[in-house]
């Protein structure tokens, strides 16, 4: 499909070229022949040129239709990269959006994953360490719209004298929604920024070459530490392969991930959050949790037992004779009660091997990879590819947007690879041809001497 007379006017190493050189995108066709009739309608656009269109549109950071097909028009390595000839009309804009909505979230979830089996197959994965991070990305949403409709929730919740009322981070009784784009909700990334309405980005990446293993994205208020789990499922299922190692932040450090994680034969280097302490009380961590016989012994050395279970562990509560008779009552027992309560969380002991992993120094080395590679490629996508605004509206779009992204971010690595491979090749083969030249200059027989010689 590649326009030849065009190729010599485009330089070897263009991003297009390599990342051609890198991939065939034939396949496509198979992916949605079950989406198009062959009676019925107008001859569509080829499915292949639609793909490479809008993966050119993301190798140069343009996210919207309408540019794109301004910047086809003139750029010739984009209408060669595409299969268009230098006069043949480039396809409406409104083409473009017409695909995405035919061929839906599931068709770009699979072109995603070929992708990364692509990287795979060209050793791109380590298949040991995975980072684990979250990003915010603004929706394409207007102020306006969402004072509107916060505006009407207090007045029918309130009153009329409620309308002036503003809630900015939208807690309390309301939550605050755009009319435009009810999907996206009101967060923000710390306490030191402005709530603004947007989507969280969910992203997976392998430590070798920081090719992007996995992707999703979900409304803004989704706790990314509630996602892990499922993200390191679809990572296995996305390559094949259990990582040995899985990196993240404090947010995704719970109990539970730790526990999980261990189970699933996976090493968790995650930040663990900071304790919790009652005030100036003795810390948890001096109380001695043995899990064999279910019991934690205090400071003191007294033995509490377990009462009852909840949603979050176990409740041990000491006996108040013996806080009573102990000497560090004052300091450890609160004084509105006259004994201690400890709740031990589900994969508590998970989480306590998780906090000492911090001072090794193998696993300080891994967990200092991992700013470099998940911060980077989410600095990638936002600066170069445009991922810092969503382009489109609605939580599937925002989802197609993400996908398209990490498959550029994933080709674009694949491509210098391969332009590596072949620029070694082409060395190789160069001087294999000058030694040639060489040999028939001094004769054959010259050299068989030397070579004799030299052994002897």
């Amino acid at each position: 499909m590649l326009i030849p007379g065009l190729r010599g006017l485009i330089p070897d190493d263009h991003i297009l070229v390599r990342i051609d050189e890198a991939i065939s995108t034939s396949w496509i066709r198979r992916e949605v022949e079950g989406l198009y009739s062959e009676t019925m309608g107008r001859p569509s656009i080829d499915p292949e040129s639609a793909l490479r269109l809008m993966i050119a549109g993301f190798i140069y950071g343009i996210k919207h239709d309408r540019k794109l097909i301004w910047e086809a028009e003139v750029n010739m390595a984009i209408r060669w990269f595409c299969g268009f000839a230098i006069d043949e009309k480039i396809p409406d804009h409104s083409s473009l959006t017409r695909i995405r909505q035919r061929w839906g979230v599931e068709v770009f979830s699979r072109i995603f994953k070929r992708v990364v089996m692509m990287c795979a197959d060209a050793g791109l994965l380590s298949y040991e360490t995975v980072h684990v991070d979250s990003t915010l990305i603004r929706a394409d949403v207007s102020w306006e719209s969402i004072i509107k409709v916060h505006t009407e929730e207090v007045i029918e919740l309130n009153g009329e004298e409620a309308g002036e009322d503003d809630n900015e981070g939208g807690t309390g009784k309301t939550e605050l929604k755009s009319r435009t784009d009810p999907d996206a909700s009101l967060t923000r990334a710390n306490r030191m920024e402005k709530y603004a309405p947007c989507y969280k980005q969910h992203t997976a990446v392998d430590d070798k070459s920081g090719v992007i293993v996995d992707v999703d994205v979900t409304t803004g208020k989704v706790n990314e530490g509630t996602q892990l789990i499922a993200q390191v499922e679809r990572v296995i299922e996305n390559t094949g392969v259990v990582p040995s190692v899985v990196t993240a932040d404090s947010a995704y450090g719970t109990s539970e991930n730790y526990r999980i994680l261990e189970a699933m034969g996976i090493e968790p280097v995650i930040a663990a959050p900071p304790e919790r302490r009652q005030g100036g009380s003795i810390p948890i961590r001096r109380f001695k949790y043995d899990e064999k016989h279910h019991v934690v012994r205090c400071p003191g050395g007294k033995t509490i037992y377990c009462t009852e279970k909840n949603r979050q562990g176990w409740l041990f509560k000491s006996r108040i004779r013996d806080c009573a008779s102990c000497s560090l009552k004052s300091r450890c027992v609160p004084k509105s009660s006259g004994r201690r309560r400890i709740l031990i969380v589900y994969g508590y002991t998970a989480l306590l091997r998780g906090r000492r992993k911090k001072y090794k120094d193998e696993m300080k080395y891994i967990y200092g990879r991992h700013r470099s590679c998940i911060e980077g490629r989410n600095g990638e996508a936002k600066e170069q590819h445009g991922l810092r605004r969503a382009a489109r509206r609605g939580l599937k779009q925002v989802m197609i947007q993400a996908y398209l992204t990490a498959v550029v971010m994933n080709l674009k690595r694949l491509g210098a690879f391969v332009f590596a491979v072949f620029e070694l090749l082409r060395r190789i083969q160069k001087a294999l041809k000058a030694l040639k030249t060489k040999f028939e200059t001094i004769g054959w027989q010259t050299v068989k001497i030397r070579i004799v010689f030299a052994e002897s």
